[in-house]
């Protein structure tokens, strides 16, 4: 997401600053968030694109996010921005509440690391605890105990029973459809391996 400063972009053959840039972008029909979007160069001669969304905070105004990958579409480039916020709030909460940077000072290397390990574990345990409280897949071992409860349908079983679902199926089509499906299905089994063809019920099939 940018900002609106000084930086210019390069629009119809004008350097303009980002208020106006909007102005001149193209409108997008087809969705209430994603006001205008635009193909443009920026004054260090980058080419990016920059899509102009509405402030969900104050509906009366926009805010701009610029991707270097052009070929991208509106919509990717908002995606693409939703999965990096997260990354934004990680930071900002190591910063704000956790005291990264303010806990202590030093100009050890291996003392920057190490604080910083520090700080991004405290965020973890915090993190492990909201979703141990907050996210109903965290409730003790019950969704284990119910799976434990389902037993694992065997691939053979499994395989038994689609074979055994086709006649019934192929009843509700012509003569020809049915031949011409029996007809694949024999090719198929007689390709496959031979411990294979032991687990299939052969007879269902040439009935």
């Amino acid at each position: 997401m940018i900002k609106n400063s000084k930086q210019c972009y390069l629009i119809n053959g004008k350097l303009v600053g980002l208020k106006e840039l909007y102005k001149q972008a193209n409108l997008v029909s087809g969705s209430k968030s994603i006001l205008r979007s635009v193909h443009t160069i920026t004054a260090n001669d980058i080419r990016v694109k920059i899509v102009f969304v509405r402030n969900r905070n104050k509906k009366s105004e926009w805010l701009a996010i610029l991707t270097t990958d052009c070929t991208l579409d509106d919509r990717e480039i908002i995606k693409i921005y939703g999965m990096r916020w997260d990354i934004e709030v990680f930071f900002k909460t190591t910063k704000s509440l956790i005291r990264l940077q303010k806990e202590f000072q030093s100009r050890s290397y291996d003392a920057l690391i190490s604080h910083t390990t520090i700080v991004f574990a405290r965020y973890i345990v915090l993190s492990w605890q909201h979703r141990c409280s907050t996210d109903d897949r965290t409730l003790g071992g019950l969704f284990y105990e119910l799976c434990d409860q389902i037993e694992d349908l065997d691939w053979a079983i499994a395989l038994q029973q689609l074979i055994e679902l086709l006649p019934d199926t192929l009843q509700h089509v012509n003569r020809k459809i049915q031949k011409m499906v029996k007809d694949q299905l024999m090719q198929w089994i007689d390709a496959l391996p031979n411990y294979i063809k032991a687990y299939l019920p052969i007879s269902v099939c040439e009935s």
